[in-house]
């Protein structure tokens, strides 16, 4: 957009423009939607076709569009649209320009205002109002540019509406009848609608706070919460020390449902304090019972960040906190699937007869069912003699043949005795544990003059093994962490490196002097990326390029043509100029 254009500066959003070739007198007219560059002044002033904008994120405009055959023309109810204005007055709007849209007759009403809005409170708010006096917006009957989206997760634009003054459009009268236009007529009329249209902010603000709860499916549970929060919040204050309740409620409401109730997105971060402040501060009692007004930035920052961080999340999209059920679910299973596991091994000892009646020689007994020491150590109630009390009694004389069990004045050097607990329950491999505690405090069934020995070797040793295994595991873990990301970084840079591409290709065969000057500057720090060949072809004699970008499409040639870079730098713009069309026809030729 150029600022020198006063009239085409009214209409300031060009990205995702719509365009349609021309077609005869009341034919239907087949729009596209471009979205690989903004629409240029240059662009819309060669009129080679039609061309429509939409609305960005705030606007100083709002337009209705009636259609020829609508109810709501003049030529159906000449009374209509004096209603419709009468119906948009309580914002302060009370002049619009008239246009002829195009040669079907329909009509678009532009009222300017001169406080930038946010869009999607202009669009509904004005539907707010429309609906409620009876107005009904529907396409092909009455539409209003911006437009109210519906709520979604996925991003989306905004209608797009033609620009007016073009092929068959027309300033109307009073009596909407077509009269000589211009541009800067359109400007003028613009600027003396935009002076008298005082938007009041304050019924603004009212209007999307009473407004009617919007088409959107709410779920039974969800419309209920809404309900009891609304009953909380819309009484205000009525006593002292009620501040931190209502705004917590109020933060709850405007973090959950406020862009399903009011549109737009989502808010967080400051957006979402500055709701929550400026809810508190329009309700009933705030001035005669909140004692905290002097720090009520502070305590609802304090609040939106507690429901930032808690489990609750924006209405419509799916719960993106963390269950944290789900550990302990787990956890629990695999404790629930441990001690089936020791109550069947111990079943098992029990029929063939030979359960040990020692801890420690119990614990061995145990190991070999593939249960882990730190396993045993947590559920040793069940298992332990000291606790596993209901047993049938062993008889002594299998307890002096089990080679497991310490019976004398030593044990046999084969029963490892250490049982200090450890993370996790891993199976132990072979025959011997590492991580068994001595049970000497709790061992009911051995004798007081029972003593083990430990081998110190033998458990650092196992110690140092588990040690460094653990280790090389986690630099494998990191090694593949850190290769994953390179390579993520990697796809990463080469699609954003491509859509760079890409997007300075098309600039360069837009045609337009703007966008092909920043694509010829990026080709000249990028060299041999872009085809040049189609700008080539439409480069001429009479065509003004800088001297930079002669240069680079000089060296661009040069290497299509596979010959030696030249000294060009010492040559003079015109003698670029020249070199540069030899270098075409060459080029040509060998195509």
């Amino acid at each position: 957009m150029e600022e020198d254009n006063e009239f085409l500066s009214l209409f300031p959003h060009r990205y995702d423009f719509i365009w349609a070739a021309h077609t005869v007198a009341n034919a239907k007219v087949e729009w596209q939607t471009e979205t690989r560059y903004p629409l240029s002044d240059r662009i819309i002033q060669q009129g080679s076709s039609l061309y429509g904008v939409r609305f960005g994120s705030q606007t100083q405009y709002f337009l209705l569009d009636i259609d020829i055959n609508s109810p709501y023309h003049p030529n159906q109810d000449p009374f209509a649209i004096p209603s419709i204005v009468a119906a948009v007055e309580p914002l302060g709007i009370v002049r619009y320009i008239g246009c002829i849209s195009s040669y079907s007759g329909g009509l678009h009403l532009y009222f300017p205002f001169q406080q930038i809005q946010d869009s999607w409170k202009i669009a509904i708010s004005l539907t707010t109002l429309l609906e409620n006096a009876g107005f009904k917006l529907h396409p092909g009957q009455l539409e209003l540019f911006p437009n109210p989206k519906p709520y979604s997760t996925e991003p989306s634009l905004f209608n797009a509406h033609r620009l007016p003054l073009q092929i068959g459009s027309y300033l109307v009268n009073q009596d909407f009848q077509p009269i000589w236009s211009s541009h800067d007529r359109f400007v003028e009329q613009w600027k003396f609608a935009q002076a008298r249209n005082d938007l009041d902010t304050d019924v603004l603000r009212r209007i999307l706070k009473q407004l009617k709860r919007p088409p959107f499916q709410f779920s039974g549970k969800a419309d209920k919460f809404l309900s009891d929060l609304n009953a909380e919040i819309e009484a205000g204050w009525t006593d002292y020390g009620q501040t931190n309740r209502l705004l917590g409620r109020i933060a709850m409401r405007t973090y959950i449902f406020h862009h399903v109730l009011f549109g737009g997105k989502p808010l967080e971060g400051q957006a979402l304090i500055d709701e929550i402040v400026a809810v508190a501060r329009a309700l009933p009692g705030y001035s005669e019972w909140c004692r905290h007004q002097h720090e009520i930035k502070h305590r609802a920052a304090e609040w939106a960040r507690c429901i930032e961080n808690s489990r609750y999340f924006h209405y419509g999209e799916r719960a993106k906190k963390t269950n944290v059920e789900t550990p302990s679910t787990w956890n629990q299973q695999q404790l629930e699937n441990a001690r089936v596991r020791i109550r069947d091994a111990i079943t098992d000892l029990i029929e063939q007869d030979i359960l040990a009646t020692g801890a420690t020689a119990r614990f061995q007994q145990l190991l070999q069912f593939g249960i882990g020491g730190s396993t045993l150590y947590r559920h040793r109630d069940l298992w332990h003699p000291a606790h596993l009390t209901d047993l049938p009694q062993t008889p002594s004389s299998f307890k002096s043949n089990c080679p497991l069990d310490c019976n004398g004045g030593a044990s046999n050097g084969h029963c490892p005795t250490s049982l200090f607990p450890m993370d996790g329950s891993n199976a132990t491999q072979g025959n011997s544990s590492s991580n068994l505690e001595e049970f000497n405090s709790e061992d009911s069934g051995r004798n007081a003059s029972e003593s083990t020995t430990i081998d110190p070797t033998q458990i650092h040793a196992l110690l140092q093994a588990t040690r460094l295994r653990l280790q090389a595991e986690q630099v494998a873990r990191q090694q593949a962490a850190e290769l994953i990301k390179q390579q993520q970084e990697q796809q990463k840079n080469e699609l954003a490196r491509a859509r760079q591409i890409n997007r300075m290709q098309q600039f360069l065969n837009s045609g337009d002097s703007i966008l092909i000057a920043e694509a010829m500057t990026w080709a000249q720090a990028h060299p041999n990326i872009l085809d040049l060949r189609q700008w080539v072809l439409m480069f001429d004699s009479s065509t003004q390029i800088k001297q930079e970008h002669l240069r680079c499409a000089i060296a661009h040639l040069l290497h299509q043509l596979n010959l030696d870079p030249l000294n060009e730098f010492e040559l003079d713009h015109a003698e670029l100029h020249t070199l540069l069309m030899d270098l075409k026809e060459r080029f040509l030729d060998s195509s």
